[in-house]
């Protein structure tokens, strides 16, 4: 008799399990990044009250009689499925698509793991969450070496790109065909300082079809170069003739003209500068996020550059992670070694930018959890009080 009631209260306890992770899946239907639990129920040891038997010469075999103990709690898994897109429209809100967690250093040399990319920068430039734990990745200015721990994403408001002093300006298009009068051409170029100079590109025919070429910088004419282009008959550049001119700035920069794309053809004059080396120093105007985790900046002098890199970690078993609060998971013996990488490579998913990922909750599956839950839990009352009755009538039979 006593059997049924320990068994009834196991049932009370491992129902009551069920309601507290369904209430707190459903608490959390609109958390950003929030994966759902599920509850796997367990019967416990049972009663053997009769052993088996093997079959003899005169009789059968027979089965063991037992009865069980009630049930127990097994485990409470973690369900990481995709949840869906929100879209933000803020740049530094970032959703994995895929496998993989985010890095976030929460204030010491611990490292946390999330799916939750509501990010922003502090007053230092760094990239944090919500509760001011730093996104980690690495960052660098062009070329970011990824084989490297990864660190604190910073990017100073106050970021800027050297200046590239200039090697090379090509010219293209065409010198209309018969003409002789002197054509002037104006370009920038850029020291080793990236202070600007305007060159003047003055072209005379003296013996056609060739023309000379005096390259001056404007701002210092004592700086000039010289040069020649050379036609054939039809027109075509003959290259093998050609003299590219190279110009001497004052700080000691060499800068050569490439002639070698001009043509002289029928039709109007079309000759510009067609492609140019070097630039000025510039200033972080905005930044751009993309797939595979690589913020690009974009800076005043027009220069695209690589600043950072958000780093994502995979596990060979997520479900053995530990949830700690703030949608943040911390790595145990059973998830395995978090493997750090590039987004959208080693099995990791790829990022979604100005986009978060919405709880993976459905409702109408944790609804009828709860209708399940307290089905339970009313029948595993009903058997404890019908086996207080039996007991009661047990004792009656004293009267």
């Amino acid at each position: 008799m006593l059997r049924s009631l320990f068994s009834g209260i196991s049932g009370l306890r491992s129902h009551q399990t069920l309601m507290d992770v369904v209430s707190n899946n459903i608490a959390n239907v609109s958390t950003t990044g929030f994966k759902t639990g599920s509850v796997v129920f367990e019967d416990t040891l049972s009663q053997v009250v009769k052993n088996a038997a093997a079959p003899t010469t005169l009789s059968g075999g027979t089965n063991p009689a037992q009865i069980g103990l009630g049930a127990q709690l097994g485990a409470v898994t973690t369900n990481f499925s995709q949840g869906s897109a929100q879209t933000t429209s803020r740049p530094t809100d970032l959703m994995i698509q895929g496998d993989g967690f985010f890095l976030v250093r929460n204030g010491s040399n611990n490292v946390d793991f999330t799916r939750a990319g509501a990010f922003t920068f502090d007053t230092n430039g760094t990239l944090v969450n919500s509760e001011g734990m730093q996104v980690q990745g690495w960052t660098g200015m062009g070329t970011l070496n990824t084989n490297t721990p990864p660190t604190d994403i910073i990017l100073p408001a106050n970021l800027q790109t050297p200046p590239t002093a200039s090697t090379k300006v090509t010219l293209g298009g065409n010198i209309t065909a018969g003409t002789t009068t002197p054509m002037t051409v104006g370009v920038t170029v850029y020291d080793g300082q990236g202070v600007s100079h305007t060159l003047s590109l003055d072209f005379a025919s003296n013996t056609p079809p060739t023309f000379d070429i005096t390259v001056t910088d404007t701002g210092n004419t004592s700086a000039t170069a010289t040069g020649s282009v050379a036609f054939t008959a039809t027109g075509a550049n003959d290259g093998a003739t050609t003299s590219n001119p190279t110009i001497t700035l004052a700080d000691g920069t060499n800068v050569t003209i490439d002639l070698k794309g001009i043509t002289q053809f029928g039709g109007p004059k079309t000759m510009s500068e067609t492609s140019a080396d070097g630039s000025a120093s510039g200033t972080l105007q905005q930044f751009q996020i993309a797939n595979d985790g690589s913020v690009v900046g974009v800076f005043s002098n027009g220069q695209k550059l690589t600043i950072a890199q958000i780093a994502l970690a995979n596990f060979n078993n997520p479900a053995g992670l530990e949830k700690i609060g703030n949608t943040s998971f911390r790595s145990t013996y059973n998830s395995g070694l978090a493997q750090v990488g590039i987004p959208g490579t080693g099995g990791r998913g790829e990022l979604l930018g100005g986009s978060l990922e919405m709880s993976n909750v459905d409702l109408a599956a944790e609804f009828t959890n709860l209708i399940i839950a307290q089905r339970g839990f009313q029948a595993n009352s009903r058997v404890i009080t019908t086996s207080d009755q039996m007991l009661q009538d047990l004792v009656d039979l004293k009267r």
